[in-house]
């Protein structure tokens, strides 16, 4: 769920206000409110704010789009992040089951109980929506539940992770267990900072079809990069 550099600074110069720090099971978490921005940073790196969401949107618009006309379609979203893809996911009458999994305890009472809930009280209040606290791959090993689409913003893609672990996410075993948990024609969309010339081929090594990537241009840098693949059942021969 990382971001590669925060928005550039208010005009009015304003330093930022830490709102919360905690030493959480993965190391240090800060929310700070910078002008009218909020900003999560991790362990000291800056992992995101507020400013804008385009990708994060579109990451569950587009995994919804590229879905056939079945009926109550069941969504997981992987990191709860600011939200941006919590509210896009409530705000499609479409989806009929709208899963969130945040493994940061910090991120969650954020969005519960803290200054991110005034963006996203109306999408958690939404019958629809699950707000589960899980380590993403283990949730995916162990639940039962499947789902039409995956959505995954996971630290900064599959070639730069910032955290420990979350590399095993976009490993073989790591993208075998995400076809598993989808529904046959479902997709799996994932989020990245950057682009990646060997993430489609391990997608198909990994059975996915119909593989494609998507950018979106950003203020400063390099695009923000969708990968979306779809999984299809192998025809059986006759």
């Amino acid at each position: 769920m990382a971001r590669m550099a925060p928005a550039p600074l208010p005009d009015d110069d304003s330093r930022p206000v830490v709102l919360d720090r905690r030493d959480g099971p993965f190391g240090e978490v800060v929310l700070r409110r910078h002008g009218e921005l909020l900003q999560i940073i991790a362990n000291g790196c800056f992992l995101m704010d507020t400013s804008d969401g385009r990708s994060e949107r579109l990451l569950v618009t587009a995994a919804l789009d590229a879905l056939d006309d079945r009926p109550d379609p069941a969504v997981l979203i992987g990191g709860l992040g600011v939200g941006f893809s919590l509210e896009q996911a409530a705000a499609e009458p479409r989806w009929g089951r709208v899963t969130v999994v945040e493994r940061e305890p910090a991120v969650i009472d954020w969005h519960r109980a803290g200054p991110l809930g005034a963006r996203t009280a109306p999408a958690l209040a939404d019958p629809r929506t699950e707000l589960v606290r899980a380590d993403l791959l283990d949730h995916l090993r162990t639940a039962s539940a499947t789902y039409d689409a995956l959505c995954l913003d996971i630290d900064n893609g599959p070639d730069w992770t910032v955290t420990s672990g979350n590399d095993g996410l976009y490993s073989p075993t790591g993208l075998a267990t995400c076809r598993a948990r989808l529904n046959p024609g479902g997709v799996l969309a994932v989020w990245s900072a950057q682009p990646s010339e060997d993430f489609p081929r391990k997608l198909r090594n990994a059975g996915f079809t119909d593989v494609r990537t998507r950018e979106i241009p950003v203020a400063r840098g390099v695009p923000d990069v969708l990968f979306l693949a779809s999984h299809h059942l192998a025809r059986q021969s006759a």
